[in-house]
């Protein structure tokens, strides 16, 4: 394919070769470093990754069977090439329910399906107080529940609120297993969010939301977070956070990396979903529980990229923000960036920044 190629080293309008066939890889990339400014030529972009998905098409991670086929599917289409399935707080035998369907979806990528790399437990070993959005089953952590339910489907990154019994001493177990922590739905202080990042923390999930704000005599769990963090999620629908509070947070944290912390609503009309257990509503771009709290969003990564330019960034820092600094944060060094060797994970993108093309590992939709 040929265009305004973005490589780790800039862009490079040229041609860019990879393989066909089951987990292609980017034989080679030909041609002149450019400002993509300069020509009329297609964006060629890493495919999105995205951290945080409950939902898409209808469908919501929780209900298990075929679920996470459909909303791969779903986002797939919208340029994102690989995701983590994000659970709900639950009872246990839901958590266990849609884990089964995870790991049998992680196994075996359907066709025009983007890659479950895992498992985002976002719940339930959230602060009671601090639910947002998730129903009332918070419970403490266990490591021997962590590790049954890794049993069922990779545990990639799991969501925790630091400032609950036990918890603080997980963090450091969790890390040495190789899981991602992120500190979120908490009431968690400043304190207890620096002593989380000492304890093996390494990110914040969705930033600002469900955590106690900055004020400057109290700085809080944000406040930790734009102080310390190398590594955060932010939900970029221009509805959960606004534009300037994005711009301060883009300052503060080196590899800050967007989410679209979608739901069942995603991609799909106005009307009644589900959220787990919940019943949500989507009504002029947002969803919402019947009582006014923001329950997720209909957000899909080309949109969030869009909106990052919108707001003032450069396309090659967009980029970054909805696949490279993901990638990195997982350790996946072969995906989020295009290069020799790396998976062909690739978006065409018109100079709208409409998609023209996907490729998933090597295949076109």
């Amino acid at each position: 394919m040929k265009g305004n190629i973005l490589t780790p080293d800039g862009w490079i309008h040229g041609q860019l070769r990879h393989g066909a066939g089951f987990d292609a890889r980017i034989d080679s990339i030909d041609g002149h470093q450019v400002d993509p400014s300069a020509n009329g030529d297609d964006f060629i972009l890493p495919g999105f990754i995205d951290v945080h998905v409950h939902g898409g098409g209808g469908r919501d991670m929780m209900e298990g069977g075929d679920a996470p086929h459909v909303i791969a599917a779903m986002h797939a289409r919208h340029g994102t090439t690989s995701l983590l399935a994000t659970t709900m707080t639950a009872p246990l035998e839901d958590i266990e329910r849609a884990l089964g369907a995870i790991g049998a979806a992680c196994r075996a990528r359907g066709k025009n399906e983007a890659r479950i790399l895992g498992v985002h437990l976002e719940g339930p070993y959230i602060n009671a107080g601090k639910l947002g959005a998730q129903p009332p089953y918070a419970r403490e952590a266990s490591l021997d529940e962590v590790r049954r339910f890794g049993a069922q489907a990779p545990m990639r990154l799991i969501t925790v609120a630091p400032e609950i019994d036990g918890h603080m001493e997980l963090l450091r177990a969790l890390a040495d297993a190789g899981i991602r922590v992120q500190i979120g739905h908490t009431n968690g202080s400043y304190d207890t969010g620096v002593q989380a990042l000492e304890h093996g923390a390494v990110g914040f999930t969705h930033l600002f939301n469900a955590m106690p704000g900055l004020h400057h005599r109290d700085p809080g769990m944000v406040g930790a977070a734009l102080a310390h963090a190398e590594y955060a999620e932010i939900i970029p629908d221009l509805l959960h956070v606004h534009p300037g509070a994005i711009k301060t947070a883009l300052r503060c944290i080196p590899k800050l990396f967007c989410v679209t912390d979608s739901t069942a609503a995603a991609g799909m009309p106005d009307g009644q979903y589900m959220l787990g257990r919940q019943v949500v509503h989507k009504c002029m771009g947002g969803v919402r529980l019947p009582d006014g709290t923001l329950a997720g969003s209909t957000l899909t990564m080309d949109q969030a990229l869009r909106n990052l330019v919108k707001i003032g960034l450069s396309l090659q820092d967009a980029s970054r923000r909805v696949s490279t600094n993901a990638a990195d944060y997982l350790g996946e060094t072969e995906r989020g960036r295009l290069a020799p060797g790396c998976h062909a994970d690739i978006v065409v993108l018109d100079r709208d920044l409409n998609i023209k093309a996907v490729y998933i590992e090597g295949v076109a939709l």
